[in-house]
């Protein structure tokens, strides 16, 4: 089980990456855009994190820091419908790309540091 812990760690931190990396790549183009790695990443990240927690309740149910899952499930939830929401539209808002880009960064913050 720590294997497949590990492989979906893995695959939640490339998630968030992919994220990250489609917003970092338009941030000197002036029309934003939510881009395939925008929506494939937070697409990853949210699946491959439910399947963790999934993992660390089947494994060690006591050690589950449930307000901090809560946080970022619900962040994480916030991020995927303002990326599936606007995944159609030609542009998006400078704000609209700052909230993303912002809750990315929460998302990662709680992660590290609680």
């Amino acid at each position: 089980m720590e294997i497949l812990r590990h492989a979906l760690l893995v695959v939640h931190i490339l998630g968030f990456a992919a994220l990250f990396g489609g917003l970092f790549v338009q941030l000197r183009e002036p029309t934003k855009v939510v881009n395939p790695a925008m929506r494939d990443g937070i697409g990853t990240a949210f699946v491959a994190g439910l399947a963790l927690v999934g993992v660390l309740e089947a494994t060690d149910p006591d050690h589950v820091n449930h307000a901090k899952i809560g946080v970022k499930l619900l962040v994480a939830l916030v991020i995927l419908v303002l990326v599936m929401m606007n995944v159609r539209k030609p542009s998006i808002s400078q704000g609209l790309w700052g909230a993303i880009l912002g809750l990315t960064l929460l998302n990662i913050c709680v992660a590290v540091f609680w």
